[in-house]
């Protein structure tokens, strides 16, 4: 007797126990029921934000778009003399109000294109192109540069490159961004444009400057949005142009890098896929 007498008190005790296990249990379920409410909550309150930000953005570039298009049209008359002969000076000061409303304009698409990015609205289009075209359509581009002061932009044929399947714009647009960059860092010497294969299915496209260099504290942060590092030109911007090249690298699936020395330059990379993604087995979608 005495024995079942003390088995059921240790079941008695250990009924207990359980019971209170089972109540700490709930508390904590209903705890973390609580936080993960919150968590949602501060995550909708982020997406609503981060919303409010996209829409703000888009809505002040397009309400900036307008006026600045129609400074630019002037200026250009101006300077075409339409209207009549200009005096050197008065052509000065036209000239430096084109130039600051074609910067604005440059800070006016980046705001655009971050907007699209932020809100998912950018699309890919890849199709098959020729690198020796793209260089050549941005020769074309930077040959004002080119052909005047102390800064040389070469680009050199990209030999044994193979065609290339991504969206031509996008992969022009970074190195459009990274040749800009490197022109205001660079007071003299040269901006070199390559291209190389790079393994079996990627293509390494580098923009080498002789600039001022980067200081290795910077480097980290450098693709981050709105970062703006001290050069030795005059010149506004947003800060954008380099982190819209890191998202659009990372849309085409590929990714960008940059070394530098300071008082020697920088080369900026943009390490991008040649060829179509991998069709899955069993798909009937035919390779381009």
């Amino acid at each position: 007797m005495n024995e079942l007498s003390e088995l059921q008190a240790h079941l008695a005790a250990a009924r207990a126990q359980v019971e209170a296990l089972n109540a700490e249990l709930a508390e904590t379920n209903n705890g973390v029921l609580a936080l993960y409410s919150e968590l949602d909550q501060q995550a909708e309150e982020l997406r609503q934000v981060s919303e409010l930000k996209s829409r703000f953005l888009s809505y002040m570039s397009h309400e900036f778009r307008t006026p600045l298009v129609s400074i630019q049209s002037m200026a250009r008359l101006l300077l075409d003399r339409l209207d009549g002969p200009l005096e050197p000076e008065q052509e000065r000061q036209v000239g430096f109000i084109q130039q600051a409303a074609g910067e604005l304009s440059e800070m006016v698409d980046d705001l655009l294109d971050l907007a699209k990015v932020e809100a998912g609205r950018i699309t890919i289009s890849p199709d098959w192109f020729e690198l020796i075209d793209l260089f050549s359509a941005l020769r074309g581009m930077f040959r004002p540069i080119a052909t005047s002061g102390e800064v040389a932009v070469v680009f050199e044929e990209p030999v044994g490159v193979p065609a290339m399947f991504s969206d031509n714009q996008k992969v022009a647009q970074i190195l459009r961004n990274f040749i800009s960059n490197a022109y205001k860092f660079t007071e003299q010497g040269s901006i070199i444009v390559s291209a190389r294969k790079e393994g079996e299915a990627m293509i390494r496209f580098s923009v080498a400057d002789t600039g001022v260099g980067i200081a290795p504290q910077d480097l980290d942060h450098l693709f981050e949005d709105f970062v703006q590092l001290r050069s030795a030109r005059s010149h506004r911007g947003t800060g954008l142009g380099l982190s819209l090249c890191r998202r659009f690298a990372e849309l085409l699936g590929g990714r960008v890098e940059v070394e530098s020395t300071p008082g020697v330059g920088s080369t900026f990379h943009a390490i991008l896929p040649c060829v179509p993604p991998a069709v899955p087995e069993g798909s009937e979608e035919d390779m381009p």
